[in-house]
């Protein structure tokens, strides 16, 4: 069915230039502006909005292929273009959505879910976008188009999802990591994927700008979320979010913002289905920065009136370390549309949301803590209501991150006091020595979430 529907690439500066999505394009050549994906609405409204939910519900997580993958489920909404035989899917998308009842009740709120879009074949909500932009690459080389490869540059999971798909699909790949600025877990992904993997001296920003000019002159494609296809792919966690709550809309989403792909992505998603009647309202969406690279934050305290880049600091949340943003604009457009909110976190508060959430089963990367830090400021300022459905986008797994979750419970973290660190307790193999020492951490009250009862902790 999706034969029967169209998308292009548009220019969003306003020439409204269109080009095919077969094309090796990423900004407009009248105008030199950003171009999003546009889709025939007028075609896709032809049908009513109760036949698009219950084809999704009925593709949704199945085996006919490629329609049980969360993205491709949605095909003719994401990238109708693409011939089936041209998809590579790895079975993305239909992560969970887990419900933090325990956690959500702790800081003043009724009704928390976290997606758990790190729950993916790569770790990272990555694989959302990655799926589109390397199945429109098959199709245009199947085509006869002469690309060599495709590259992208990252801190860690975009470089993750690009590996992986271009080994699925026989494709090169080419990643451009800043030195010493990855987790291991990240390195070893691209690595393992036999992607050729360039350990470069400078920073994010630094190695967008050579990935730009080595694509640019090249017969090489770029993959960073200028491209817009990967945006495609990222606005189906708004649409699973709804159909995961039988499609009803949350209040809030709180989404991490690095390279502002994501928040622009699921701003996207919402407007889609509001387009087509699926949803009859919008969710208020708040970005969530790490202070040490906070552009956004910056420009939304000035009510979006001024933006300036910034030199991104050392941070743990890694991938989200970034000073210029390539979705800057887009993003500033959604939040506005919106009534959207930016905060910031520290890299105590984002250390400490992160322990404190996992404490009540979840296991939280750094990004996702900066995001639930965010999240405590806005419920004690007032600015989210207890009553109100949230949900939070856990964007990659913990288990990528473990300098950071060890560093966090040994208490090494630079600027972190770990108030909820759990450190092993040794113990002789001595059955009278365990108990004592299993006794004697009930009675300090080692299972309670409250910080000030942990300090004494082994």
């Amino acid at each position: 069915m999706a034969a029967d529907y169209k998308a292009w690439f548009q220019c969003t500066s306003g020439c409204d230039e269109r080009y095919e999505l077969n094309q090796i394009i990423y900004s407009c050549r009248k105008c030199g502006g950003l171009l999003e994906v546009r889709h025939d609405m007028d075609e896709l409204r032809k049908k009513k909005p109760a036949f698009w939910t219950e084809l999704f519900d009925k593709r949704y997580m199945r085996t006919e292929w490629p329609y049980g993958s969360g993205v491709w489920g949605k095909k003719e909404l994401v990238c109708p273009n693409v011939r089936n035989e041209n998809i590579v899917s790895l079975y993305e998308g239909g992560s969970n959505l887990f419900w933090a009842k325990r956690f959500g009740e702790e800081i003043g709120l009724k009704d928390l879910w976290i997606k758990q879009c790190g729950n993916a074949h790569t770790g990272s909500f990555k694989d959302l976008g990655m799926t589109v932009l390397v199945s429109v690459v098959k199709q245009m080389i199947s085509e006869g188009k002469g690309i060599l490869g495709v590259a992208c540059a990252s801190t860690g999971d975009t470089s993750a999802a690009l590996a992986a798909y271009c080994a699925a699909s026989g494709i090169p790949a080419i990643v451009f990591l800043p030195k010493n600025k990855v987790s291991t877990s990240q390195l070893v992904q691209p690595l393992a994927n036999n992607a050729l993997t360039l350990s470069i001296d400078t920073d994010f920003d630094g190695c967008m700008k050579l990935v730009q000019e080595v694509c640019a002159k090249n017969n090489i494609y770029l993959a960073n979320s200028m491209n817009s296809l990967r945006i495609e792919g990222q606005k189906t966690i708004s649409m699973e979010i709804t159909q995961q709550f039988d499609w009803e809309v949350p209040d809030v989403v709180v989404v991490p913002g690095g390279n502002l792909g994501n928040i622009t992505a699921i701003g996207l998603g919402f407007l889609m289905m509001k387009e087509l009647g699926i949803v009859n309202r919008f969710p208020r969406l708040v970005c969530a920065q790490a202070q040490r690279a906070n552009p956004l934050y910056r420009s939304y305290l000035k009510g979006f009136k001024e933006y300036e880049p910034v030199k991104a600091q050392k941070t743990l949340a890694s991938a989200i370390q970034i000073g210029d943003p390539v979705s800057i604009h887009r993003a500033i457009r959604i939040l506005k549309t919106f009534n959207g909110v930016v905060e910031q976190a520290t890299e105590d508060e984002l250390a400490n949301a992160a322990a404190r959430a996992d404490r009540s089963g979840l296991f939280n990367c750094p990004h996702t803590g900066v995001a639930l830090a965010a999240l405590i400021k806005l419920v004690k300022a007032g600015t989210i209501k207890p009553h109100e459905k949230i949900v939070v986008i856990s964007t990659a797994h913990g288990l990528k991150f473990p300098e950071f979750k060890v560093g966090y419970h040994m208490g090494t973290l630079d600027g972190v006091e770990s108030r909820y660190a759990n450190r092993p307790v040794e113990v002789v193999a001595d059955y009278e020595t365990i108990k004592t020492s299993i006794f004697k951490a009930i009675e300090r009250g080692c299972y309670d979430l409250q910080p000030s009862k942990n300090k004494d902790l082994p």
